[in-house]
């Protein structure tokens, strides 16, 4: 099993994808949510390790989707086929 660290890179966030598509800004989505622009910016540009789950559900009811629109998981490096 490979470091739990590594494998963050594989997850992105559509948080700033899913805010543009529904010209929400990112200050009043940060605003919405209750949580600090900073907050999301780390969330936005995939350097946060947690998400609390009352934020999780802020992002949804602010940007009026499920959980799983918010996040993509790239495929693991060792499920990968040879070429």
């Amino acid at each position: 099993m490979t470091d739990d660290t590594n494998n963050l890179g594989r997850l992105h966030s559509r948080v700033g994808e899913l805010a543009a598509a529904r010209d929400i800004t990112l200050t009043e989505l940060a605003e919405r949510v209750g949580i600090s622009p900073v907050n999301l910016s780390v969330l936005k540009n995939d350097r946060a390790k947690a998400i609390r789950y009352t934020t999780l559900i802020g992002l949804c009811d602010a940007l009026n989707c499920q959980p799983g629109d918010l996040f993509v998981l790239a495929p693991h490096p060792s499920n990968a086929q040879d070429g």
